[in-house]
């Protein structure tokens, strides 16, 4: 896949509902950042979405949506637990600026037309 050039021409109706399914899935996980119930709804959405984008230009950002989660999820728990010695906060804010990032270059990506990667 590194050999891949970016999508220049027309999207065709079924990528074209794949990146409209991708665009909402992030901004659930955007909105998901301030309110806890937008982010299980933005995984959710991807988790139901990703195989109508399977074949797609757009496969793998729900596949990147997913793995924000599932990461995040684990971070959290790991942030929650480190509390009790004082380290748990510095777990939760490498863990926000780690999804920002990801949110970010996803939907740069995305509205570029490429594959996460």
């Amino acid at each position: 896949m590194s050999d891949y050039e970016p999508n220049t021409g027309v999207l065709t109706p079924r990528e074209e509902q794949a990146k409209t399914s991708a665009l909402i899935a992030y901004g659930l996980m955007v909105a998901g950042m301030f309110t806890g119930i937008f982010w299980i709804a933005g995984v959710i959405w991807a988790f139901i979405k990703r195989g109508e984008a399977v074949g797609t230009i757009f496969e793998s950002h729900f596949t990147n949506v997913i793995k924000i989660w599932v990461w995040g999820l684990i971070w959290l728990v790991v942030g929650t637990i480190l509390l009790i010695v004082g380290i748990g906060f510095i777990i939760y804010f490498a863990a926000w600026v780690w999804t920002i990032y990801r949110l970010v270059k996803g939907l740069s990506r995305l509205t570029s037309h490429q594959p996460y990667l």
